[in-house]
């Protein structure tokens, strides 16, 4: 019989927080005094760009990044969210799970379908069974109601809470929608958009300060990944296939690890096994 003191630890495997940003066009944020934490991270990370598959709006977008799959499989093409086969196609944080059952995992969203049971999907599966353990937590509230710039911060007061915590997740998800609306609104190049750009860097900001802080305090490694679902027209609104409606990015960091080596062209749907394959430990 082996000697348990002598068999080896398992090695430990990345953790991970994507963090989706509707509606953000990287070209206005870029130069933008508005993101110093975005752009702080683009420049000690690595950023790419994504093209969104047509139709650019959320339902399609988000269900394609998260469960990895196109708009044909997913069967998602607005926001309606009729005919769709999400329950045959696992998120990330369920995947994710199925990769390692002790994995603890977590979603907040202001957008319903996204997360919650009660609406339209949800994207992010319920996983009940896991929940009872206390291996899966998701927060859901709705910023079509209260309005997404105080959604967007209690979004954050959760996530913070969970990644500060002595069982801070594996693997989460984190959704703002502060920017769409200000574009929906009031347009893509306008102040308030920038507006919605700052609120929304100050989360981002926050988010990566508690993410470093474990980094460095318990010697986790840790991937941000960030990314968006769709651009927005000059005049707001999105859909379509122009260049500004498709754009979106793919920004990832860490406050220790060494970013490997990701394709150049990334589709949406490509995106779930890539960061999956962050959590394989290595050998």
């Amino acid at each position: 019989m082996p000697n348990a003191l002598l068999s080896p630890t398992p090695a430990a495997r990345t953790r991970i927080l994507l963090i989706g940003i509707d509606g953000l066009r990287w070209d206005l944020t870029a130069d933008s005094t508005a993101a110093p934490t975005l752009r702080a991270m683009a420049e000690e990370g690595h950023l790419m760009p994504m093209t969104m598959e047509v139709p650019t709006m959320s339902g399609p977008g988000w269900s394609s990044i998260l469960t990895g799959t196109t708009h044909a499989q997913h069967g998602i093409r607005d926001n309606s969210f009729v005919g769709h086969r999400l329950h045959h196609h696992p998120d990330l944080l369920s995947r994710a799970f199925y990769q390692d059952q002790t994995t603890r995992t977590f979603a907040a969203a202001g957008w319903p379908p996204l997360v919650s049971p009660d609406g339209l999907g949800p994207v992010v599966h319920q996983r009940a069974e896991q929940q009872k353990a206390g291996l899966h937590t998701v927060v859901a509230r709705d910023g079509e109601v209260h309005g997404f710039v105080r959604i967007d911060a209690e979004i954050t007061d959760f996530a913070l809470a969970a990644l500060t915590s002595h069982r801070s997740p594996d693997v989460s998800f984190v959704y703002f929608c502060d920017v769409d609306d200000a574009g929906h609104v009031y347009g893509a190049r306008t102040e308030e958009y920038q507006a919605a750009l700052s609120r929304v860097d100050r989360h981002v900001a926050r988010l990566r300060h508690a993410v470093h802080t474990r980094a460095v305090d318990h010697g986790e490694d840790w991937l941000v990944v960030i990314v968006a679902d769709h651009g927005h027209l000059d005049e707001g609104g999105h859909g379509g296939d122009t260049p500004e409606e498709r754009t979106s990015f793919i920004l990832r960091w860490s406050p220790t690890l060494p970013l490997g080596t990701w394709p150049d062209e990334v589709a949406p749907n490509e995106l779930l096994e890539l960061i999956l394959a962050e959590r394989e430990p290595a050998r």
